[in-house]
């Protein structure tokens, strides 16, 4: 029997992968974070199934109801808000299934921040303007960040940033990120996007941190700071360009 982690995506039923449904549909238990997910998410559940809401336990009461169901064969289907690759908790999860000698394995899903880009319409690595995207997160009341991993030294880049677990202090990042990108610089907050109670901000850092503690987001939300958010007339890519071909 095996613990399959699944990337729920940024939470809507119709944004999962055809593998995210075909194992939920024959894992007769479910465990999921009811903050980030779309109730319409565990429809894709059979009838019947073990439905385990996470967002009460620990990492411990977690790794025991995954070892107890598999003890008992059956498959458990182990949602993950986004991509299980950023901020998931797989890696200590999967470190108790080794321990423990439990199979697991990792399907991938739809990342906030990816979600949130194509809602609003834009792409987060412009020619010339940004060409790489930081995903990061705020570190006050967190896990301490490693060292170099500050937020001046991503911006120092003028890279588009991805902010997580960051929206309760949007105001100090907002303040911090200034001297680097200017006050004028674009941004995009997104909030349970794709599901039902779906909330879109775009502003700068000079009035962002205004409309989210106007609207009082506290979780479930995904910072977007760059240039490219609100870039005109720049280059074209060399990727689709004409090139000259020789006649071999």
């Amino acid at each position: 029997m095996t613990v399959h982690f699944i990337g729920a995506g940024p939470g809507a039923a119709d944004l999962l992968t055809l593998r995210a449904v075909r194992l939920l549909a024959t894992s007769p238990v479910c465990l999921y974070a009811g903050t980030y997910l779309d109730a319409e998410v565990l429809s894709h559940c059979p009838e019947g199934a073990e439905l385990v809401d996470t967002q009460h336990l620990d990492l411990d009461a977690i790794t025991a109801h995954l070892v107890r169901a598999t003890a008992e064969g059956k498959d458990v289907a182990r949602l993950c808000s986004g991509d299980p690759s950023v901020y998931s908790a797989v890696a200590e999860q999967a470190r108790r299934l080794d321990a423990a000698g439990v199979p697991w394995d990792v399907t991938p899903g739809v990342a906030a921040y990816a979600a949130t880009a194509a809602l609003v319409g834009r792409e987060l690595t412009v020619p010339e303007v940004a060409q790489s995207v930081v995903l990061t997160r705020a570190q006050k009341d967190s896990t301490k960040m490693p060292p170099g991993e500050s937020l001046a030294a991503f911006a120092s880049t003028g890279a588009t940033l991805v902010l997580h677990l960051a929206i309760r202090h949007t105001r100090r990042l907002a303040e911090e990120l200034v001297p680097h990108y200017g006050a004028d610089c674009p941004v995009v907050v997104g909030s349970q996007v794709s599901q039902p109670g779906e909330l879109v901000l775009r502003g700068s850092l000079a009035d962002i941190a205004d409309q989210v503690e106007a609207h009082g987001l506290r979780q479930a939300a995904v910072i977007i700071v760059g240039r490219a958010l609100g870039a005109q007339g720049f280059v074209e890519s060399h990727l689709y360009g004409s090139r000259e071909r020789g006649n071999g």
